[in-house]
């Protein structure tokens, strides 16, 4: 069901927004708990039919990696089709033993943004996508990668796993995310995708391709209200900037941004303080602990000012946070790869879904809250106090916030 009460945020304002259409979704499952996660996950991939998409920023040859790859391994033997789309620059630790073996049991793999010493600065763009397509009618994204720290499968170590958050969707918008993923693959060189009988590469699924036809399905058939977001170019970043911007300047009531990379532009923190200042709550949740400690240090330089103008930072304790979710007046939410920092709003391809429903926005409100209680607000008097090398490591590792 769609807020009356947050009218800024309808079909027709998002899709005239960010030039997209939405879909529907005739089920939507949250995921928030590592091991939980992953289990779903590989259990859908192990009821694949005829077809199964992945693309991943992070395939490690690890415990995780090694479990998918056998699931994948024995669906080929199944006579599945299975496509897998890498990324160059965030699986470079990944051994050719790992992709060989799964090209010899019949998978089909492509690196996205390889390498190139003709145009070795445009290593910087990379596809940060975390996608699965499983038969054109199920699909899994979020910030989940194929890693150990992501889905707490660890054999040797006792860390806990990364607190991250990913969404399964079965119904139509698969067809749409499948759509996403057949760009990125022919773009790379894949060979012909071999598609499952009922979807059709050259319209919109279920014919849903005006918006008055799909919100009568949504009315009288149920299922939520989704778009896929994604940018795998200059253009599609403009339009990504411009969806998250026009997020934050039309919320009436209450932000919920959570990001495992927090490195604001002058335009962000303004438009943030802009929404304070209209009576939005803001709320800003962020790693208390790092893995990449020089983007943190970043991210804290813009933390005086932000806290002087009322928005309210959460730093979340024990785990790391890896989670890329976004929640508006308790409606509209999104979920995907995005962070909130330059590097994925200027040069990775990112990839989420937004969902239209307060039903599915109230699930995000309760996890968001749990979050909160593993978390401790930063106040500005202790904030201020912070010791003087601190400050000094922020202002210098800012310098630096458009290459982070």
């Amino acid at each position: 069901m769609i807020s009356e009460s947050s009218n800024n945020f309808t079909l027709y304002s998002v899709e005239k927004v960010f030039e997209g259409k939405f879909s529907i979704a005739s089920n939507i499952k949250l995921l928030w708990k590592g091991t939980d996660s992953f289990n779903t996950i590989f259990d859908a991939v192990r009821g694949a039919k005829e077809q199964i998409c992945l693309a991943f920023y992070i395939f490690r040859n690890d415990e995780t990696g090694k479990a998918l790859s056998e699931i994948l391994k024995q669906k080929c033997k199944e006579g599945i089709n299975v496509y897998l789309l890498y990324d160059h620059f965030g699986s470079f630790g990944t051994p050719m033993s790992l992709w060989n073996s799964l090209k010899d049991a019949g998978v089909k793999i492509k690196a996205s943004r390889p390498f190139r010493w003709t145009n070795p600065f445009h290593y910087v763009h990379r596809d940060h996508r975390k996608l699965i397509i499983i038969d054109s009618n199920k699909a899994f994204t979020g910030g989940l990668n194929i890693a150990n720290e992501y889905s707490g499968f660890h054999i040797k170590s006792k860390e806990k796993s990364w607190r991250d958050t990913g969404i399964m969707l079965d119904g139509p918008i698969a067809g749409e995310l499948l759509r996403n993923f057949e760009k990125s693959w022919y773009a790379w060189g894949g060979e012909k995708i071999m598609h499952p009988k009922e979807y059709s590469p050259k319209k919109p699924h279920n014919n849903l391709n005006k918006s008055f036809e799909l919100l009568d399905l949504w009315k009288y058939r149920g299922g939520l209200l989704t778009i896929p977001i994604f940018a795998n170019s200059a253009r599609g970043r403009r339009k990504l900037r411009r969806l998250f911007y026009y997020s934050i300047n039309h919320a009436k009531n209450n932000i919920n941004l959570t990001t495992a990379y927090f490195i604001p532009s002058d335009r962000m923190i303004d438009t943030l303080i802009n929404a304070v200042k209209r009576g939005v709550r803001v709320r800003l949740l962020i790693p208390g602990k790092s893995d990449v400690p020089i983007a943190s240090y970043a991210g804290r330089a813009f933390f005086t000012r932000l806290l002087n103008a009322g928005i309210e930072i959460y730093t979340y304790l024990g785990q790391i946070l890896h989670a890329k979710t976004y929640l508006f007046d308790d409606c509209w939410s999104i979920i995907g790869s995005t962070n909130l920092d330059f590097q994925s709003f200027r040069y990775n391809d990112e990839g989420n879904v937004g969902i239209l429903d307060v039903g599915f926005a109230s699930q995000m409100t309760n996890v968001f809250e749990e979050d909160i209680k593993n978390s401790i607000k930063i106040e500005l008097s202790t904030w201020k106090k912070r010791p003087f090398f601190d400050k000094v490591k922020e202002h210098f590792c800012s310098l630096f916030k458009k290459r982070l």
